[in-house]
């Protein structure tokens, strides 16, 4: 990605062991830099952006424990406005230049559940960090199953049984939706907005949804359902009641 986003995907090796993650939104590339390398060499897994909307789009891809968001990010009000349509909110450990944080939030409207001063003293960032992340306690199980359907998050696959679905961005998406939400009715303008964040056409999502169908459901039993009025489901046996 461009260092408008600065994206720094993490290495294989990295995503196998499935650590705590946590996503850095900091505008200012060199300190975005120190506090990647900072995090990282204590064990955590980063990824770590430019702006907000190269957070929200990596929000809605991926799980992480814990967002550190500073309060100088220029679209902080996007990241903001986007957030309470994510199913998992992680905390927001808040970076900003001075103690006037709670005149401050009002105005970006993002909910904060700590905050470090610059300049950044590594033992306080790394210490509010264990804080946080000890309170929202032990990491989800990456992998999500249902019947022999698994989404695996660490290495972004998904499988059928034994056969490896080539599902493109969007389908996994969608998919991993589905998964954390089976056995519920979800309607398209819900998954609009749980899954993307904003509102989308009905006919894309139905397209979308018709490919995800033919790859998942090469094989019975079919796992994905329309329920005609309402919207869609994942799971077997009798259609939810709702």
């Amino acid at each position: 990605m461009s260092e408008d986003g600065d994206v720094h995907p993490l290495p294989r090796e990295q995503r196998s062991s499935y650590g705590r993650r946590l996503l850095a939104a900091i505008p200012e590339p060199g300190l975005r830099r120190s506090l990647a390398a900072r995090l990282g060499s204590s064990g955590y897994l980063v990824e770590a952006v430019g702006t907000g909307a190269a957070a929200m789009a990596l929000l809605n891809e991926q799980r992480f424990d814990l967002i550190i968001v500073d309060i100088d990010i220029p679209d902080l009000r996007d990241l903001a406005h986007h957030r309470p349509a994510l199913i998992e909110r992680p905390p927001v450990l808040c970076v900003t230049s001075c103690d006037l944080l709670t005149e401050l939030l009002p105005e970006v409207g993002i909910e904060v559940a700590d905050y470090v001063t610059k300049p950044c003293r590594t033992p306080e960032l790394l210490a509010r960090v264990e804080v946080l992340l000890r309170a929202r306690g032990g990491a989800r199980d990456p992998v999500l199953r249902h019947d022999d359907l698994i989404l695996d998050e660490v290495v972004y696959q998904a499988w059928r049984g034994e056969r490896r679905l080539e599902v493109t961005a969007a389908e996994y998406r969608l998919l991993r939706h589905l998964l954390l939400n089976a056995g519920q009715v979800l309607t398209k303008d819900q998954l609009a907005w749980q899954v993307w964040g904003e509102d989308r056409d009905t006919n894309a999502i139905e397209r979308l949804m018709s490919r995800l169908r033919r790859k998942v459901d090469q094989n019975p039993p079919a796992l994905i359902h329309t329920r005609r009025g309402f919207g869609y489901w994942l799971g077997t046996g009798d259609p939810p009641t709702q």
